[in-house]
């Protein structure tokens, strides 16, 4: 019998966060040991945000619903619903949700999100 050729994400990997902010891992590390990408569904509450980071992998966004703010080497950006934004690994970058209403997204990078290659600067 071959090994079947998709997979069926029933229970995506929820990160433990501390700032409300929810993390559902569809396809990564955490989930699936993929190391080449990971997938995963975000909703960032309002008045979130991170620390600085210089991430080591490639990184999609693709917001959904509510806005997203990125600082990205310096530029200011903002995504709205059905927006999308590539940021390329090596950038310095931080993201937050500014505004009154909660983002959710969706975060796609190459390879995998590791806790390791995601450089964030002490807060």
């Amino acid at each position: 019998m071959s090994e079947k050729k998709y997979f069926r994400q029933q229970a995506p990997f929820r990160v433990p966060t501390t700032d409300g902010k929810l993390i559902e891992e569809h396809i990564g590390l955490a989930s699936t040991h993929t190391s080449a990408y990971s997938v995963a569904h975000m909703v960032a509450p309002p008045h979130w945000s991170e620390p600085h980071q210089t991430p080591e992998f490639d990184e999609i966004t693709i917001v959904v619903r509510g806005r997203k703010r990125f600082e990205v080497d310096g530029d200011l950006i903002e995504l709205a619903a059905g927006e999308s934004l590539l940021i390329k690994a090596g950038a310095r970058i931080r993201y937050s949700n500014p505004f009154e209403e909660e983002c959710e997204y969706w975060s796609i990078c190459v390879p995998a999100f590791s806790p390791a290659t995601v450089n964030r600067e002490d807060a």
